[in-house]
């Protein structure tokens, strides 16, 4: 399950950096970072 957290949020990260600089879709890109340092920071919690 922790694997699993961790590529999400690998693709969430992605996708923000590719989004920042390719798109200026605004508000949700700052979602998908928001969400992708979610995943990491409750994989660092449970000691992954």
């Amino acid at each position: 399950m922790s694997s699993l957290l961790y590529l999400i949020a690998l693709i969430l990260i992605i996708g923000w950096i590719l989004g920042f600089f390719v798109y200026s879709v605004g508000g949700l890109i700052h979602i998908l970072l928001v969400l992708a340092l979610v995943s990491i920071l409750l994989r660092l919690i449970r000691g992954a």
